[in-house]
């Protein structure tokens, strides 16, 4: 292919999995291109929980961008019946702020030897024979051998260039962040009872908290406001506390190919999004890991090294996430019974757990949930 182009890959999009993309194949000695249509340090709507498992694809320490270590996971029906997990490991479970994480990766970026560069908005990409064109809105065009896009829920690239689901599903947010002084911060809450097909979290943060509210089956958004109404005063906030921020998240729904050809996938822009509890951070950074390492086989001229990537997310991930999806389906559709049945037997908190802390899949636990809420719900 046409080494002469400016840039081996351009990376559209500095989230964590852009910027995990871009760090990766900077160090590899990529020519690396990252484009952030937003200004640097924009704040973004994020419960910002990830596992802490994901520093392993990592030869940098990520816990400078972390903001608070969780320990112990609490789910509540109606704010009652409470069931409390202790976390597995030391540091199972991390809260960060989406705009230091952001930043932070794509410092070690830059810092591998990667260009970014913030406010370009990318208005279209195209083919070119030796490989994309991609044209900013300013009017300024710039050509790659391959591209990434990693321009996440919102993305107006994936399906349009066969990446993903050509008709993403999405899940319907409100997220908020509250200045306060917390209680149990090394608790992460799970609230069940309040949101129809849906679940509220409480995340602690440095000096907080991240809330969300979310609805996973079908389109209807949440009666936020009077969810926000019951559960704020719980956590001893004003009701009113926090400024809105509506969002739809893609969620994972189904086996899709992530790649064509010099282009992939990753991240939310890839539908990699938890179906059941909405975890994005950890899917993103494995993506973005991936993707570079398929990305540096193919410049080399491994033709089939995309197509492995798809692969490895679908063995890494999507394999498990079909099994999740089919729990959602399953209780969000009666989660009282769901709640009873799943989060209050003796084992299912610390199953839960850890899934969350990256220790277990969906489907080591998956047909006996399934089955149980099935057959037993009567």
């Amino acid at each position: 292919m046409g080494a002469s182009l400016p840039y081996d890959v351009a990376i559209v999009g500095a989230g964590p999995a852009g910027g995990a993309a871009a760090f990766h194949l900077a160090r590899l000695g990529r020519r690396v291109l990252l484009l952030e249509r937003e200004p640097a340090g924009r704040s973004k709507p994020c419960g910002g929980g990830m596992a802490a498992s994901v520093q392993r694809w990592f030869p940098f320490d990520l816990t400078p961008a972390v903001d608070q270590v969780i320990r112990q996971v609490r789910f509540t029906w109606c704010l009652e019946d409470p069931v409390t997990a202790e976390l597995p490991g030391d540091s199972p479970f991390w809260i960060v702020r989406r705009s230091v994480l952001d930043a932070f990766l794509a410092q070690q970026a830059e810092a591998a030897g990667a260009e970014r560069r913030f406010g370009a908005s990318v208005g279209a990409i195209e083919r070119r024979d030796q490989g994309w064109q991609l044209a900013l809105e300013g009017g300024e065009r710039l050509e790659a051998r391959a591209v990434v896009v990693a321009d996440g829920s919102g993305s107006r690239f994936a399906a349009p260039l066969g990446l993903g689901p050509a008709r993403p599903r999405f899940a319907a947010t409100v997220s908020l962040e509250v200045e306060a002084a917390v209680a149990e911060p090394d608790t992460a809450r799970f609230e069940f009872g309040l949101v129809h097909h849906g679940f509220c979290w409480s995340f602690p943060r440095r000096g907080g908290y991240s809330i969300g509210v979310g609805t996973f089956i079908g389109r209807q958004e949440a009666d936020s406001e009077a969810v926000l109404a019951s559960l704020l005063p719980a956590l001893g906030l004003p009701a009113d506390a926090g400024e809105r921020r509506h969002g739809a998240l893609r969620v994972w729904d189904g086996h899709h190919p992530l790649h064509a050809e010099g282009i992939v996938a990753v991240g939310d822009a890839a539908s990699l999004c938890d179906p059941f509890l909405a975890e994005g951070l950890r899917p993103s950074l494995l993506s973005g890991t991936e993707a570079a390492s398929a990305l540096d086989r193919w410049l080399d001229g491994e033709r089939d090294a995309l197509a492995h990537y798809t692969a490895r997310m679908r063995t890494e991930w999507g394999d498990s996430m079909a099994w999740g999806k089919r729990i959602a389906q399953v209780f969000y559709r009666v989660p009282r019974v769901g709640y009873q049945l799943g989060v209050k037997r003796p084992t299912a908190p610390q199953r839960i757990a850890q899934i969350l802390s990256g220790e277990m899949g969906y489907g080591d636990i998956a047909q006996r949930v399934i089955k149980r809420l099935l057959f037993q719900r009567g």
